[in-house]
């Protein structure tokens, strides 16, 4: 090689072999600092103040998205030469997985005696209370062929269309929560239901409870749809969580299946608080903990948030959930094999 030509390549090449070498400028490292504080701020928040404030609240259902900025800047940190920085960011993002290892870990194994197990197929959907048409239900709904449907935000008129379109026909016996708000519900069975009521907290609706005469027993069913957190009702949603859990309490949990929208994932602690009582999580039991739920409007980001939620008590298990396109609205659909003792 001509020695002009290796003189002219060899700076190149210690430039690309050593560009990782290169420090950090300051004015990206300061912002980046800035951005490790915010997060680390937010950490302690979660520990000190769990849900204290509506924002607090959005920020921990948002754990499994809102500290990945703190990965990245870990790398960079190590890249740039900034040791400090990078071992603050890496400090941020272990408190994240210690958010999350409850839920990470909660997967276990099929109860033996569901294998064997009577089931039936049960679908749960927030249909969104501005959704104009329910004629994707209606097709869903057929195809699913569930033997109960239980619906959120469903209004009269999302009813009588999915009746008018034969989606409930095989689903004899029905329940509604008549109104003209999203706090409404609608159920729809091929058993017969009873003891059905409306737990109410204020003026708003947050539970319909029932018992399905399945053929192999009554089955306890709460359908829950929380209020949620933002804009202005922030006490609600934390006492109508609350309120369920002292429900369960009261009532205990066997036999128990609670399925809704929570509007609260993991990270947040009156949900927490109610998987205290023993409840299991079907989507974390069957290690599906990062399969999210809302919101499926916001293409090409997909849902980030898991808050539909399947819960059952002992002597109900679920053997297999999953996720549908909630057509027309901002929830995707849940989807349940739940097998009983």
């Amino acid at each position: 090689m001509p020695t002009d030509l290796a003189h002219a390549v060899r700076p190149g090449e210690r430039g690309w072999r050593g560009w990782h070498r290169r420090r950090l400028p300051d004015v990206v490292a300061i912002v980046l600092w800035i951005i490790v504080a915010g997060l680390a701020i937010l950490a302690i928040l979660r520990v000190v103040a769990w849900d204290a404030l509506s924002p607090l609240a959005i920020a921990n259902a948002l754990t499994p998205v809102v500290y990945l900025p703190a990965w990245l800047i870990a790398v960079v940190g190590a890249l740039g030469r900034r040791p400090i920085l990078a071992a603050a960011a890496l400090v941020v993002g272990i408190a994240q997985l210690a958010f999350m290892t409850p839920e990470l870990t909660a997967t276990q194994p099929l109860p033996a005696w569901a294998v064997h197990a009577p089931t039936f197929t049960l679908l749960d959907a927030n249909v969104f209370f501005e959704n104009p048409s329910m004629s994707g239900y209606v097709q869903q709904i057929r195809q699913v062929r569930p033997d109960i449907v239980t619906l959120e935000e469903c209004t009269p008129n999302d009813f009588s269309q999915l009746q008018a379109g034969g989606a409930l026909a095989g689903l004899p016996y029905q329940f509604e929560v008549y109104g003209t708000d999203p706090f409404i519900f609608c159920i729809a069975s091929r058993y017969p239901l009873s003891a059905t009521r409306v737990e109410r907290l204020g003026e708003h609706p947050f539970a319909v409870e029932t018992v399905v005469a399945l053929p192999s027993g009554p089955q306890t069913l709460w359908v829950v749809h929380t209020i949620a957190p933002l804009p202005i009702s922030f006490n609600s949603w934390k006492g109508q969580l609350a309120q369920v859990d002292r429900l369960v309490r009261a009532r205990g949990i066997n036999r128990l299946l609670v399925v809704g929208d929570f509007n609260a994932t993991w990270n947040n602690k009156g949900f927490r608080q109610i998987l205290s009582t023993g409840l299991v999580d079907a989507a974390a039991a069957r290690g599906q903990a990062l399969t999210m739920t809302w919101s499926q409007t916001m293409s090409p980001i997909p849902p980030l948030v898991r808050m539909d939620h399947v819960l059952t008590g002992p002597g109900v298990a679920v053997t297999r959930l999953a996720t549908e396109h909630g057509p027309g609205s901002d929830h995707r659909d849940l989807v349940a094999t739940v097998a009983t003792r």
